[in-house]
């Protein structure tokens, strides 16, 4: 009871209505469609968009009659009745369905017949009338042509996608074509709806989204496989305004120097043994200015020979980042998590969903070069409550794909993977088990000594787990989402809260099936002196985290984040193998393309 004696609301009744609300607010949605068909930005071709009709509550039923315009492309085209008519089915990308045009001789007479018009992925805009179909039919509605109104005509010879199955390796060369495909087409749409998820459940429950910069001075994961930025490279191969002295030339301006320096100290002994020799002292100060120039002639040589190929150097023969365009080293980041932290020690919840980048030279189908993070921190967290967030946005994730991409996923399940509705039902429904490392580590040192399973990856306390362990916790051994947490501090990064134990860290790592690990977070170490002596530790200056150590200084508070693979989560959610098959214009060794 609450303290006014009204009964305590439950997060169960809050929960339940807001699925009531959502339902009201997707009814609504479709209900305003119908009243207003053209798409907002379409209005100069009054175009409708094919899910505003083949997703509406009636199917398109209550649309019968009404005339539409549909634009899109066409996904297959087959001419009928002895060639008095075709059949289109053209589809938009707004929904996973083609919607059937039936086109006339009559009318595809004016932009040059039914074969201009029925090779695929030729781009229509066609008037017509929607019209119920025949009992039985697929769709129940279909548009009947009255007239056409653009045509984008495409070449079926030279069309480099066929109608014909193709590779994904083969679609990655065509990356600018394969969106067209019902394939990647789906999974644009189921990520775009994890990406709107993403920013629904952070939004909804109170974080701020922050933009964390792309280009960083600092290696938050300490791994050292970052892309460099930096403008000293574009000049390179410009011709210089004087070429570098050979070995020889700089050898004989040295001695030059080196000879000046003994006339100047014979000319300065000769006037101050006589300081009334005004010729003396004359000759002096003139013998000291040629050896002045002499060294600023040596000077320049040297640096020209330093920067020979067009690089700068200091001294000790580096690269001179002062004359870059940051002035210090610069790379793409790794991860917002650093930035993110500044911004949760002031403003408590916060998320970044961006970009990030790693220069490892991988070719395995779980990574990319470029690939998008969702990283949250949350402020007074610590890892209990971490793990509870990334439970809760996971569920939160799969819960709004089924929801909400239903024909896109049943296409994923009956040609890609049959249990992927299945998997996101168990996650949506169930709570992840929480499973120490150690616990971990003994279960998969026991199935190893029973003989009931045999890894690749030996198993001891200490490693970090691979692949085939994770998937076999989490498929095999709990046959659901687990949350194994306490890692050994040798296996990860310094920012990571020191345990008790002085062994351990207060890390945890969503594991799930088909994909292993999910998610990675931590508490963070919010203690001033074991930050610096783990940073010390681990290799790197405290002067790029001095900012990172400022936090500890100045208002420390425990605080916790995780960060979350997007892409992974796509792989997650369609149980595609290939990580560049889930971002639109994959990265990986070798491969910038489009």
């Amino acid at each position: 009871m609450a303290a006014n004696g009204a009964p305590a609301v439950t997060s169960e009744e809050v929960e339940e209505l807001r699925k009531e609300l959502e339902k009201l607010q997707a009814s609504l949605r479709k209900k305003e469609a119908e009243l207003e068909l053209v798409a907002p930005y379409n209005r100069s071709y009054g175009r409708t968009m094919v899910a505003s009709v083949l997703e509406s509550e009636s199917e398109g039923l209550s649309l019968v009659g009404k005339t539409i315009r549909i634009g899109g492309w066409v996904k297959t085209g087959r001419e009928a009745g002895a060639g008095a008519f075709a059949f289109l089915e053209v589809n938009d990308g707004s929904c996973f369905q083609n919607i059937q045009i039936m086109v006339t001789k009559e009318v595809a007479e004016e932009v040059g017949g039914l074969k201009t018009l029925t090779p695929t992925s030729t781009c229509v805009l066609i008037e017509g009338v929607l019209a119920e179909t025949p009992p039985g039919t697929k769709q129940k509605v279909e548009l009947k042509a009255t007239k056409v109104a653009h045509v984008g005509t495409t070449d079926a010879g030279e069309y480099p996608l066929a109608k014909k199955k193709q590779s994904f390796e083969f679609l990655r060369e065509k990356a600018h074509l394969r969106p067209r495909t019902n394939t990647i087409g789906a999974v644009a749409r189921i990520r775009n709806a994890l990406a709107y998820a993403t920013h629904r459940f952070f939004q909804e429950r109170g974080f701020l989204y922050v933009h964390t910069p792309i280009v960083t001075a600092s290696d938050c994961e300490g791994a050292g496989e970052m892309f460099q930025v930096t403008t000293l490279l574009s000049k390179i191969d410009e011709e210089p305004e004087e070429q570098p002295p050979t070995p020889e030339e700089l050898e004989a301006l040295r001695q030059q120097v080196a000879a000046q320096g003994g006339v100047v100290k014979e000319a300065k002994a000769a006037a101050a043994a006589n300081k009334e020799d005004k010729e003396a002292a004359k000759k002096s100060k003139a013998e000291v200015a040629q050896l002045l120039k002499l060294k600023e002639q040596l000077e320049k040589a040297e640096q020209a020979a330093r920067n020979a190929g067009g690089i700068p150097r200091t001294v000790d023969g580096k690269v001179d980042y002062s004359k870059d365009f940051f002035s210090k080293p610069a790379y793409l980041t790794v991860s917002g998590q650093l930035n993110g932290e500044y911004y949760a020690c002031a403003l408590s919840n916060i998320y970044t969903f961006g970009p990030t980048f790693r220069a490892e030279n991988s070719h395995t189908a779980r990574h990319l070069a470029e690939f998008w993070m969702i990283e949250p921190e949350m402020a007074f967290c610590d890892l209990q409550d971490d793990m509870q967030c990334a439970e809760d946005y996971v569920r939160f994730c799969c819960r709004y794909l089924l929801d909400h991409c239903r024909p896109d996923l049943d296409f994923i399940s009956s040609m890609i993977d049959k249990t992927a509705i299945a998997r996101l039902e168990q996650v949506a429904n169930s709570s992840f088990k929480r499973v120490s490392y150690t616990e971990a580590i003994e279960i998969l040192e026991g199935v190893v000594k029973s003989g009931k399973k045999k890894f690749e990856f030996p198993v001891s306390w200490g490693i970090d787990l691979q692949s085939e362990h994770e998937r076999y916790l989490t498929e095999e051994v709990f046959q659901q989402p687990i949350i194994v947490y306490n890692y050994p501090k040798d296996i990860k990064a310094f920012y990571m809260r020191l345990n008790d134990d002085g062994k351990t860290v207060a890390a945890m790592d969503v594991l799930v099936p088909k994909v292993g690990e999910l998610v990675g977070g931590s508490q963070r170490e919010d203690r001033l002196d074991v930050l610096t002596q783990r940073i010390t530790d681990s290799g790197m200056p405290l002067e790029a985290y001095s900012g990172y150590l400022d936090l500890r200084k100045y208002g420390s508070v425990p605080h916790s984040g995780f960060g979350l693979g997007f892409e992974r989560l796509i792989l997650f959610a369609t149980g595609l193998d290939n990580i560049r098959e889930v971002i639109p214009f994959p990265r990986w060794p070798g491969n910038a393309a489009y």
